[in-house]
């Protein structure tokens, strides 16, 4: 394992031990999960429970997005945000396959500006066609950052080339009309840090304080066997200010299975500061989030499990991402959608030792028949977890022991994930629909219905409405 990289810089950074949320009275900041915890939850009130996008029926507005659309919106300061692919071409000079970031006005939904990155040349090894960005970004204040499918970390202006401004140091921007992106800083992962990407770059980051956290993509090539770049970081710390890398960590080297997915969460525990790292080998590593000393390690898979190509063993990587809440880290492991459903893990982990606490940090595990292989991220919210998994299936558990309430069947595949608010469940599917369910211990189906194509995200709301990204449609829905 590389060296973790000690930069002086580190000295001047400041680590708030709060992370600010969709639910800010200020409205200014806006990631993936409601804060640093990551928990799939809000705190907004009046929401709506049951809409028709046939009808109109609650539908504020829509916007059209490309023909692939994986993340969640991010509402902050009068924007919707969200990526997409570029099929629905908004500026006719960037025509072909790309990576977009598309912003909309959050009181009609109206197209404010893009951003629109090339493909990599390299295709589905390091940029699958037509998957668009799949990386939910981070705003605060002013500014928003993300990953692209260039497996760039960005730094852009929220209000683009609209206020007429080049802001930042970077001037390189080849279009800079109203719709157009303005960059502040970008970091080349692959360029800079010889990382390679698998498939796709495609993490969420975070950010606290001054720092920006985020996971690389780096993964096999195409024999899905070889690793080109074992030495190349898997998780960085970088100055959200300039795009300075202040650490990096490699792990696991070699070790990686397929590709490095998933996305940092951030806690406090017994007045420690933890960043949470899920790794291409299926463990979760907790570092010093101003040194990025290791601190504790946990193996997601059991010690007599075994990774096959294409999916046929029993070893799973980490694509959903870590919530924390009440001082406990819990996760879900799962693999790549292609490789088909089988049993998978979920794990209640206790943060608080250090060292490898692979089964002695265990709070409580659900494997097997219980639970099957997940991409998803927990809701939870009055002591229930709600959590899905790829094979269609909706759980309702009590989060402290893990006692099964009740099982809701989809019957299709769920990649996105379960978002609990104002007393409500909701869960969309691959076959585009959503449900809306009591929330509590006994399952209650409140309303169903079919956005038109498949949901592959998680709900959001803000302000009062609740938005829903179906592959190809942005549906703003309020509730009335």
């Amino acid at each position: 394992m590389r060296q973790l990289i000690s930069i002086l810089v580190l000295l001047a950074v400041t680590i708030s031990s709060t992370a600010f949320s969709q639910d800010s009275p200020d409205g200014g900041v806006a990631l993936f999960g409601i804060d640093a915890s990551r928990n799939m939850i809000s705190l907004e009130k009046g929401l709506p429970m049951k809409w028709d996008p046939e009808t109109g029926e609650n539908i504020k507005w829509t916007a059209q997005l490309g023909s692939q659309t994986y993340t969640n919106p991010l509402i902050s300061d009068g924007r919707v945000v969200i990526a997409t692919n570029n099929e629905a071409l908004r500026n006719p000079k960037l025509t072909g396959d790309r990576g977009n970031i598309v912003v909309f006005k959050e009181s009609d939904g109206s197209f404010l500006w893009q951003a629109a990155h090339p493909k990599l040349p390299a295709g589905i090894v390091n940029d699958w066609p037509l998957q668009g960005i799949c990386s939910t970004g981070y705003i605060e204040g002013n500014r928003l950052w993300y990953v692209s499918n260039r497996c760039e970390v960005l730094c852009v202006d929220l209000e683009g080339f609209r206020d007429g401004e080049n802001d930042g140091p970077y001037k390189d921007e080849e279009e800079t009309s109203e719709i157009d992106y303005d960059i502040i800083w970008k970091l080349d992962m692959m360029d800079e840090l010889d990382v390679f990407p698998h498939n796709l770059a495609a993490g969420s980051p975070l950010i606290v304080g001054d720092i920006l956290f985020t996971v690389t993509g780096n993964g096999v090539d195409e024999s899905h066997i070889l690793l080109p770049s074992p030495d190349a970081p898997s998780f960085l710390a970088i100055d959200k200010n300039t795009g300075e890398v202040l650490w990096e960590d490699a792990s696991p080297g070699e070790e990686i299975l397929h590709g490095t997915w998933s996305n940092p969460a951030y806690g406090v525990f017994d007045g420690k500061p933890q960043v949470l790292f899920p790794g291409g080998d299926g463990w979760l590593y907790s570092f010093e989030p101003k040194t990025g000393k290791l601190i504790w390690k946990f193996n997601c898979n059991p010690a007599d499990s075994e990774w096959e190509l294409g999916g046929a063993g029993t070893k799973n990587n980490i694509i959903s991402t870590p919530v924390i809440h009440d001082g406990i880290v819990y996760l879900g492991v799962g693999q790549d959608p292609e490789h088909g459903e089988a049993p998978g893990h979920l794990w209640a982990i206790d943060p608080t030792m250090e060292g490898d606490v692979t089964g002695k940090a265990t709070v409580w595990h659900r494997h097997g028949d219980d639970f099957n292989r997940t991409m998803s991220t927990p809701a939870i919210m009055d002591g229930l977890m709600y959590i899905s998994d790829l094979s269609g299936f909706l759980y309702c558990l009590d989060v402290k022991t893990g006692e099964h309430y009740w099982t809701h069947d989809t019957f299709a595949a769920i990649w996105g994930s379960a978002f609990a608010a104002d007393g409500k469940v909701y869960l969309g599917d691959e076959d585009g629909d959503v449900v809306v369910l009591k929330a509590g211990k006994t399952e209650e189906v409140l309303h169903e219905v079919n956005m038109g194509s498949a949901v592959y995200s998680t709900p959001v709301a803000k302000n009062g409405v609740l938005y829903i990204a179906s592959r190809t449609t942005l549906f703003a829905i309020e509730g009335k």
